[in-house]
């Protein structure tokens, strides 16, 4: 008897994993075609010495930041709105098992620390929630909140991040004041390079010893 329900809870889990990904494969190709109306910018982000096109609309400093949903590590929508009145630093990797990526993530949740709890530190990629969770249990990060792009690519439309023909988010740093302003923003100019982190963590530094909760 228990070797047949070990048995059957593993063909259940069999089952359940084969289920999960044929949604996602469906969900990519929807994505796919929803994806080829977007707006292309072509001369902003390396890889080696090739640009890549970005897909989405490019926001600039100053302008008021767009609503997102992403899904955290059970899959339930996160969105930009989950966080007003908060001062928010967005850390974007194109993939957690690269090597850049890990250390850039490592690095913010070292640093969620040295904040108040008015700050808000959010890592997005576009691994799958599985992939993220298996990453932070392995490095300990449990400060910054991990997120995913991988089911609609909603965040990487519209902040302008995603990278055509391969589905993932390009790198770069967005902070977003306690208005929901964008106020600073880097695009890493070549893929495989670390982000300015002193000049984010800078500017979020004068963010919070200035800017006030919208009363």
């Amino acid at each position: 008897m228990t070797k047949f329900l070990t048995f059957f809870m593993k063909l259940t889990r069999y089952f359940v994993l084969i289920i999960v990904n044929l949604l996602f494969a469906f969900n990519v190709l929807a994505n796919t075609a929803s994806t080829n109306s977007l707006p292309e910018t072509n001369n902003l982000v390396m890889a080696g010495e090739k640009f890549i096109t970005l897909l989405g609309n490019q926001i600039a400093i100053g302008d008021q930041a767009p609503n997102f949903k992403v899904v955290n590590g059970t899959f339930s929508p996160v969105t930009l709105a989950d966080f007003t009145n908060k001062t928010l630093l967005i850390s974007v990797v194109p993939s957690l098992d690269t090597g850049v990526c890990s250390l850039q993530t490592k690095r913010f949740n070292d640093e969620v620390s040295n904040f108040s709890d008015e700050v808000v530190m959010l890592t997005i990629s576009n691994d799958l929630p599985f992939a993220q969770k298996r990453f932070c249990k392995n490095e300990n990060v449990e400060k910054v909140q991990v997120l995913s792009d991988a089911v609609w690519r909603d965040f990487g439309s519209q902040y302008g991040l995603l990278i055509k023909d391969m589905g993932l988010l390009t790198r770069a740093i967005i902070i977003i004041d306690n208005q929901g302003k964008v106020s600073y923003k880097e695009l890493v100019k070549n893929i495989s390079n670390h982000p300015n982190y002193d000049l984010a963590l800078s500017e979020l530094n004068k963010l919070t010893s200035v800017t006030q909760p919208q009363q």
